[in-house]
């Protein structure tokens, strides 16, 4: 068992993969969100029930869900196609022009009159205190109809990806017959980019879900969810390669990556089982978190990096980005210079 993850990788090899990442097209499919963000300041309580009056101050958006996932990609250096629902509404409009702005190419997503596109709205303080939270969704798995038009997108769009990401947020485009076609149609969707190597399929999951990702490369569920999976806890190290055991063989999947907070990271796949220590020195907000860590694994893993190495920049990336407020993404000269403070 490898102990001491972080000594497989040095900055020199951490570089050479992360200057390989400009040349990899990952398809990311899943669920887009926007995130809204309210700011304003709170001095008093209503006097109408026990609860803070926000005074407004400022309004923002950001993208969220699998299209952080494509935005953290983009940021990285990478080349993404992007597969998803929305509604025809505002908010569509939002999250198009959203995408526009950040590099990410909107033609895979699919409009779905019957059901909104999914917004999360944020009230926060000015000191980034989250007040409440308001969310515009419809969460019931999409039709037959999209369904076959979401893996018809699939293969249009992501014809040449090195990687293909599955990014679960329980609304509704991930289902067990779309991960089949994806699955299924790794070879086509390669294109010969990958040359004889299937491209690896990525999930990150939501438990409830978790017989539709049978055969994946690579599960990222977090303690939590990896917890709640396997009804056991994880209190420590041996613990989490019990447990990573066990989702393992409960999912079906070749490997899998616990995320454990301030305890870093647990690989388990058929080679090697390695604690990765946590690399972040200061958190300011964990949301979104979960899409840079997969976004990098993807990018990693096209780049040639073994799935150990491949762990270790992606606990470098979350390292990074969990400093900073709300969805975020970094660059590449930020997850590399990680490797060299």
């Amino acid at each position: 068992m490898t102990r001491s993850p972080t000594a497989q990788l040095d900055a020199r090899r951490a570089e050479a993969l992360v200057r390989q990442f400009a040349s990899q097209k990952i398809l990311v499919v899943g669920d887009v969100i926007l995130d809204r963000f309210i700011v304003g300041r709170v001095t008093r309580i209503s006097p109408e029930a026990p609860v803070p009056i926000v005074r407004f101050e400022s309004e923002y958006v950001r993208l969220g869900g699998a299209a952080n996932v494509a935005h953290n990609i983009i940021a990285l250096g990478g080349s993404v196609s992007l597969v998803g629902v929305v509604g025809i509404d505002a908010a569509a409009e939002k999250l198009a022009g959203q995408l526009q702005r950040a590099g990410v190419e909107a033609g895979g997503l699919i409009q779905d009159a019957g059901r909104p596109t999914t917004e999360k709205v944020r009230i926060v303080t000015e000191r980034n205190q989250q007040v409440a939270r308001i969310d515009y969704e419809h969460d019931v798995d999409v039709s037959v109809d999209v369904e076959r038009r979401l893996a018809s997108r699939s293969a249009q769009v992501g014809r040449g990806a090195k990687a293909i990401l599955v990014s679960d947020y329980l609304k509704g485009v991930v289902t067990r017959p779309l991960v089949e076609t994806l699955l299924a149609d790794r070879r086509t969707l390669a294109a010969g980019a990958a040359g004889d190597r299937l491209p690896p399929l990525i999930v990150d999951p939501k438990i409830s879900h978790l017989p539709c990702y049978a055969g994946a490369t690579l599960v990222t569920p977090n303690h939590h969810e990896a917890e709640t999976a396997t009804l056991r806890r994880i209190r420590d190290d041996n613990d989490a390669r019990e447990v990573a055991r066990d989702f393992r063989h409960r999912a079906r999947c070749e490997s899998a990556l616990i995320t454990r907070g301030e305890h870093g990271m647990w690989l388990s796949t058929n080679d090697v089982e390695a604690a990765i220590p946590s690399m972040a020195r200061e958190v300011a907000d964990v949301t979104g978190a979960g899409d840079t860590v997969v976004a990098t694994l993807a990018l990693a893993l096209a780049a040639g990096a073994t799935m150990l190495e491949a762990a270790v920049l992606a606990n470098h990336a979350a390292g990074v980005v969990v400093g900073k407020f709300g969805p975020a993404t970094l660059t590449p000269l930020e997850l590399t210079s990680t490797f060299s403070a």
